[in-house]
């Protein structure tokens, strides 16, 4: 029981760690890149984003007062565990949206243009990749940055649609609107980018992390492996019956399913156990059940 409390608390630990981490990728993606250059994008964050421009009020005060709207229904339909974790981020993002535009700010109040004038584009892409990856990484930790991602995380909870492309949905409505308080395609193009590089960035970050791999072992020694893998990596194992055509012995063949990120915990584990073994690793496309991705029909 203290094991399973401990593991539960390593991985609680990891998790906030991991979306600290991820907001700071994506605060500083807005605080460096894009407000400089007052470049927009959807969500929550877009409208906050929105409202400075056009009034000077800093953009973690929208931010923090749209999403306090926002948690009632995360509370309700994503659960308390979710909630938390989004309440967490709501409060470490606004911080760290003041935090940054606070360090980046010059002598007149303003932030500077780190890439120079006139390389909107540049800033764009760069912007965009950090407020992905930010994101990715806390979606992929069970978290939320508040806003269009809690819609997001509702309906991928029941259909099986990538998130990336629920919020592209979600967004294009906020970014269109920039036209009709601005009358500047531009700002709408660019907004446009910033979205589309961010849905591919997003994905990427959490179908890497999700990716399942298949290992075929064999071994005489197939009682400790299959034991080391159950107790030690916290995977199912499944034996089959085997019989090698040249040799005519019968064998027991360890089949596991694992994270990607388990792999190198599974080859150690073996090797420790028995040098000689025979392994076949393969990717596998999709993995659904007890420890993986629930199973989502349309």
């Amino acid at each position: 029981m203290e094991a399973v409390l401990k593991r539960k608390l390593g991985r609680e630990s990891r998790d906030y760690l991991a979306i600290t981490f991820g907001l700071i990728c994506y605060s500083l993606g807005w605080a460096a890149f894009l407000l400089p250059y007052q470049i927009t994008t959807g969500g929550v964050t877009g409208i906050a984003a929105i409202i400075y421009y056009a009034t000077g009020v800093e953009i973690q005060v929208s931010y923090f007062v749209i999403n306090a709207v926002f948690l009632g229904f995360a509370l309700k339909i994503l659960g308390p565990k979710f909630s938390v974790k989004t309440i967490y981020a709501i409060f470490m993002l606004t911080f760290l949206l003041w935090l940054f535009q606070r360090l980046l700010e010059g002598d007149d109040g303003k932030l500077p243009q780190l890439l120079g004038p006139g390389q909107d584009f540049m800033a764009c892409v760069i912007g965009a990749g950090m407020l992905g990856f930010g994101i990715g990484v806390v979606f992929c930790n069970n978290g939320s940055t508040g806003g269009t991602d809690i819609i997001a995380w509702i309906i991928n909870k029941y259909k099986d649609v990538t998130l990336g492309r629920m919020m592209m949905y979600c967004d294009i409505v906020i970014i269109s609107s920039c036209y009709f308080i601005f009358h500047d395609w531009r700002r709408v193009l660019f907004g446009f980018c910033v979205l589309f590089i961010m849905s591919l960035v997003i994905d990427y970050v959490i179908n890497s992390t999700r990716q399942s791999v298949q290992f075929l072992i064999f071994s005489r020694k197939y009682e400790e492996i299959a034991e080391g893998i159950a107790t030690r990596v916290d995977r199912g194992v499944t034996l089959l019956d085997g019989k090698g055509w040249y040799s005519k012995q019968e064998i027991k063949v360890v089949v596991v399913l694992a994270k990607k990120s388990e792999s190198i915990d599974i080859f150690r584990l073996v090797k420790d156990i028995d040098p000689n073994a025979f392994i076949s690793q393969s990717n596998v496309v999709g993995v659904y059940g007890e420890g993986f991705d629930k199973l989502k029909v349309k």
